[in-house]
């Protein structure tokens, strides 16, 4: 009786030593966001590729009143390292392209490219990875896009995951 006693000892050790093993062999999913559809140069974005772009800082009222500042990487350079069209290029037909950005909810916002072409729009639009100096928490993050000055949050989605830029129909 002893020896089966101390085999099942033995046994249920011996199991969670290999599921702990396992679980640290498993390797996690990475922090993404897929840029893809009309460009030239698609391409899965992640927070340390978010620092080989310049960092751009701006302010805005969260749900709470409160200001606070965003740090993140404008969405038009972004996307003009995908390929898409801006600049002096977005013109006529180019015009209807537009980015649609998906959260991991499901939830979608679309920005006209115009709207982040700054050759169009003063206005700054930005994938975020920090808030007020640092991380940006579960809830919002890893990636949240923030639309400087525009009156309502709807469009400063959360935990954004891909970009799509698509011609309208």
């Amino acid at each position: 009786m002893r020896n089966i006693h101390l085999l099942a000892i033995t046994l249920i050790i011996a199991l969670t030593i290999n599921s702990t093993i396992t679980r640290a062999q498993t390797p996690t999913k990475a922090a993404t966001v897929k840029i893809a559809g009309e460009l030239t140069n698609p391409f899965n974005l992640t927070l340390a590729d978010m620092h080989e772009f310049e960092q751009t800082k701006v302010t805005r009222k969260d749900r709470d009143g409160k200001d606070h500042s965003y740090s993140g990487v404008v969405l038009a350079l972004i996307l003009q390292k995908a390929g898409a069209t801006m600049g002096k290029d977005l013109k006529g037909e180019n015009l209807t392209k537009y980015a649609n950005v998906e959260a991991s909810d499901g939830y979608q916002v679309v920005f006209a490219l115009a709207e982040l072409d700054k050759e169009f729009t003063d206005r700054t639009i930005i994938l975020a990875d920090e808030v007020d100096g640092k991380a940006l928490p579960p809830a919002d993050g890893p990636f949240r896009i923030i639309v400087q000055d525009e009156k309502k949050p709807a469009r400063c989605i959360k935990q954004v995951i891909g970009i799509t830029v698509r011609f309208a129909k």
